[in-house]
């Protein structure tokens, strides 16, 4: 199941997708790590399909990938009276705390924190932006309104408050049960929903406690601003295109996946891009050529993961949708202008031996036309940084730690083998040459640049380079 590409695919599961066969062809066509959305669907829903999906990791003898997207806070109006109106520009408009079903002229608000943030001019998006109310004045149950953009307003729809940072936590009372039932399960990847600051994620970190890596969604305009610091505390940063563009002005959003991307390239941390890459395919067989082309310029940034939403989990076309995002990344990897793209962002090593062991790696693969840099890891951070370096060659990670492997399926470039740990540099020459034959990645006569830690083991500890010759 070598796959000949680096950018991975993460595609979403759903009621288009939960079946075995559907799941088993998915995995065929190239998804390489497989979404729960814990936005939809009960418990029971997601351990059958986390179940489904482990017993494919046996089937396949393949580490697979399992991200749990946490919900987060939801802000919606509450109901009306006819279950809708319309607001028309122009239009005064009030906001209550008041549980009453709304009318014309008013529509309750459940959410006191929306009020202790609300000022004169904020704006307020209704309905993923499609309606859009100034504020004229606000108290700490109301606020009175001014419709800027008209409309249908219907019961539940959401409510934004672009340009202010929230009081509220990205983990709702849902989210914290559902956390310790993914957990519990064994999910390798925590996605969250609605982080503004930094303390957002130290709080999740906390609850989850290193049994799965945490991966922080930018979503919120606020998140923006201190991204540098997200990026730091996370494990790996989701660019969610659709929330982001609903309170970021659309022609802002290609420049902040771009930053994004940057920063997680020199701080050694996965991106994923995601939302609405090949959208069409919900109702289409084939994308559009504008969305091949959005999914090629994530690829030609160097982001290590593309994501499918709705495409998978709900969509008519889910084997398409992997099989066209697979045909896109695989097409756009071998386009000449790849690599040079891709290496105009070259990180400088951190000033440790690890950092300079990985470095050297990817410069000695690229000199003596190795067919591989194996890694031998035990936390994944040698891999990480094999993968920040992006070398012209593959990266085969070998690990005893099956987690790690599973979480390292997210990671441009990497392939990872969970297998025993080595303890002499005869074992290690030995079994990286094995293994590489064994998964396809050399032959005979051919060199590999291999990496790992002595005393061999030791997490963190990479600080050896050897070169070997496949003699058989």
């Amino acid at each position: 199941m070598r796959r000949t590409r680096n950018a991975k695919i993460l595609a979403t599961l759903g009621p288009a997708s939960r079946d075995e066969h559907v799941l088993k062809a998915l995995f065929e066509e190239g998804a390489d790590v497989f979404r729960l959305n814990f936005s939809h669907g009960s418990h029971d829903d997601h351990r059958l399909t986390y179940d489904r999906i482990r017993g494919m990791e046996t089937h396949y003898n393949r580490p697979i990938g399992i991200l749990q997207d946490l919900q987060g806070p939801k802000l919606r109006v509450g109901r009306f009276k006819d279950g809708e109106i319309r607001l028309n520009r122009g239009d005064r408009f009030r906001l209550e705390l008041n549980a009453e079903e709304g009318d014309e002229k008013r529509a309750p608000l459940p959410h006191p924190e929306v009020f202790e943030v609300l000022e004169p001019e904020t704006p307020i998006l209704l309905d993923d932006g499609k309606l859009r109310l100034h504020v004229k004045t606000a108290g700490k149950d109301y606020a009175d309104c001014e419709v800027i953009t008209g409309g249908v307003l219907s019961d539940r729809k959401g409510v934004n408050v672009p340009g202010v940072v929230m009081p509220i936590s990205p983990l709702t009372k849902k989210d914290r049960e559902d956390l310790r039932f993914g957990l519990d399960l064994g999910v390798d990847w925590v996605a969250l929903s609605f982080v503004q600051r930094p303390e957002d994620v130290a709080e999740a970190r906390k609850l989850i406690g290193g049994r799965a890596g945490v991966m922080v969604k930018v979503e919120k305009p606020a998140a923006l601003n201190c991204l540098d610091e997200l990026v730091e505390l996370a494990d790996a940063i989701m660019i969610a295109r659709g929330d982001l563009g609903v309170e970021v002005a659309p022609e802002e959003v290609p420049g902040h996946q771009k930053d994004i991307i940057r920063a997680c390239r020199l701080a050694g941390k996965p991106v994923v891009v995601a939302t609405q890459m090949l959208d069409s395919m919900v109702q289409s067989p084939a994308p559009t050529r504008a969305e091949a082309s959005d999914v090629a310029t994530a690829v030609y940034d160097g982001a290590d993961a593309v994501m499918l939403s709705a495409e998978t989990a709900a969509g008519h076309y889910p084997l398409e949708a992997v099989t066209f995002m697979n045909r896109i990344i695989q097409r756009t990897e071998r386009d000449t202008f790849y690599r040079p793209i891709v290496e105009a962002l070259h990180p400088q090593p951190e000033a440790t031996a690890p950092d300079a062991i990985s470095a050297a790696a990817a410069q000695v693969a690229a000199t003596i036309a190795a067919a591989a840099i194996v890694n031998y890891t035990t936390s994944g951070s040698t891999a990480m940084r094999s993968a920040r370096e992006r070398p012209r060659v593959p990266i085969l990670v070998l690990t005893s730690k099956l987690d790690t492997a599973r979480r390292l399926t997210l990671l441009w470039g990497a392939h990872a083998v969970n297998t025993a740990d080595v303890d002499n540099f005869q074992d290690m020459v030995a079994k990286a040459c094995k293994i590489a034959v064994d998964e396809e990645f050399a032959g005979k006569g051919e060199k590999l640049v291999i990496t790992a830690g002595v005393p061999f083991g030791t997490p963190g500890a990479t600080n050896v380079l050897r070169i070997a010759w496949i003699e058989r």
